[in-house]
């Protein structure tokens, strides 16, 4: 049976593992991201991350590509209601103005819904702070979108500690919609960000946090372990800061617990981030059905204290 977590203090039960959409109508077309999001249901996934901006950094792209063929993804399996959808707004400027104004805020559900086919979203994310809006305009544009039905829950992304705790007294003072989801970047390499304030405003008020970059953008499979494999990928020039940090380190006390448990490298990083105060579900991408029975293997594997601690000190 597919083990479910809980998201904070909602009411909403996921695995610990999101599908990210980041890579739909991408670095993954639409047949293969039609067979991902299929294979990632089959397996018993129930959660899928995406945004507005997905994937406006690809030359022709505007942003909404992920969420168009989620969509459609959505219409032809019939599956919405086996699916929790989330989605991000705050990066992608549009009709009402950029950031979370709150004209963009209402134009931009508007459209994520019109791309997605769907009449609600479950998450709706505020996928960057914006310090040029008052907390109590945006959170109150948010209240909006729960009293009209488009939105169950409301999340943040890339906040800082200080700000996510303001928009937490905000929204008890002013009686608006309170963040049940935090979305960080952090994995076994990147763990400043927030581990320390951030993690513990997390504990302390039951925010459900859905981490990003779970495997580094691949460092952390292990496909990189040396400058000859910096030019495997795109993304491998970003990988030699890590090289010659503290990843060798810690690839290699993954290296000793794959060996233990006969878990991969992905799957071990998977584990050791949903054993993490506070860590509900991370987030990771798949660009084939192999990938996506990989990464929801992850939810399998069961790391023991020690195990747990060594690849901690790894990372220190």
């Amino acid at each position: 049976m597919t083990p479910l977590r809980t998201l904070g203090a909602t009411d909403l039960q996921t695995p610990p593992l999101v599908l990210g959409g980041n890579v739909f109508g991408w670095t993954a077309d639409k047949a293969t991201s039609f067979r991902v999001l299929d294979a990632f249901v089959e397996r018993g996934g129930r959660m899928i991350d995406t945004a507005d901006v997905y994937s406006a950094w690809v030359d022709g792209h505007s942003g909404g590509e992920s969420e168009r063929v989620i969509g459609e993804w959505l219409q032809q399996s019939g599956k919405r209601d086996q699916v929790l959808i989330a989605t991000k707004v705050g990066m992608l400027p549009g009709e009402g103005g950029e950031k979370l104004a709150p004209a963009r805020i209402a134009a931009a559900v508007d459209a994520s819904l019109q791309r997605l086919g769907t009449d609600h979203i479950d998450v709706y994310f505020a996928h960057q702070d914006d310090e040029d809006v008052p907390q109590a305009a945006y959170l109150a544009a948010f209240a909006r979108l729960v009293e009209a039905g488009k939105v169950r829950v409301v999340g943040a992304s890339n906040f800082r500690a200080m700000r996510l705790k303001s928009a937490i007294d905000v929204a008890t003072r002013e009686g608006l919609p309170h963040v049940h989801v935090f979305q960080p970047e952090y994995n076994l390499v990147s763990r400043t960000g927030f581990e320390g304030e951030l993690q513990n405003l997390c504990v302390e008020h039951n925010i459900a946090v859905t981490p990003y970059y779970g495997l580094a953008s691949g460092f952390l499979t292990g496909k990189y372990r040396s400058r000859d494999d910096l030019s495997k990928s795109v993304r491998g020039k970003g990988m030699a800061d890590l090289l010659e940090g503290k990843g060798a380190k810690v690839l290699a006390a993954m290296d000793q617990v794959a060996d233990e448990t006969g878990a991969s490298l992905a799957q071990i990083a998977l584990a050791w981030l949903a054993a993490q105060p506070g860590v509900t579900a991370p987030i990771a991408s798949a660009t084939s059905v192999e990938q996506v029975e990989e990464l929801t293997g992850s939810w399998d594997v069961e790391l023991s204290d020690d195990q747990l601690e060594r690849l901690t000190d790894a990372g220190v």
